[in-house]
């Protein structure tokens, strides 16, 4: 069974950037597509990006495709979201998900294609 753990959130004001690192153990990240999720309290999970176990596919949602970065080092089993300019209306915990089979080709965004999940890490964008 993958564990995940998210690092890297934290306080950063408008305009600002952070990297955020999500490390496996159990099972080697080359296995899965990996997702970033966001949520804010009171509203649902939204899923920001997606990248497959080789690569080929690299998805984002439009609110921050020109901003944010996934990328992923599965020999150091690490994947990762670069955020520039970030935004306010960024704020919120933001997770990473691991997906068995090949989320990124179809519904990714949908939180149900997952089977590990991390406690995730805390954004906030400060105007």
């Amino acid at each position: 069974q993958v564990q995940l753990v998210e690092s890297g959130g934290g306080l950063v004001q408008a305009g600002g950037s952070l990297r955020l690192s999500c490390t496996t153990s159990g099972s080697p990240l080359s296995a899965y597509d990996m997702g970033w999720f966001r949520q804010v309290p009171g509203k649902e999970r939204e899923g920001i990006a997606c990248i497959s176990r080789s690569e080929d596919i690299i998805a984002y949602i439009s609110s921050v495709e020109e901003r944010f970065t996934i990328s992923r080092d599965n020999a150091k089993n690490t994947l990762y979201l670069q955020m520039s300019l970030l935004k306010p209306e960024d704020t919120a915990l933001y997770s990473c998900a691991a997906a068995s089979d090949d989320a990124c080709a179809g519904s990714w965004r949908s939180g149900g294609q997952y089977r590990a999940w991390g406690q995730g890490t805390e954004v906030t964008v400060s105007s």
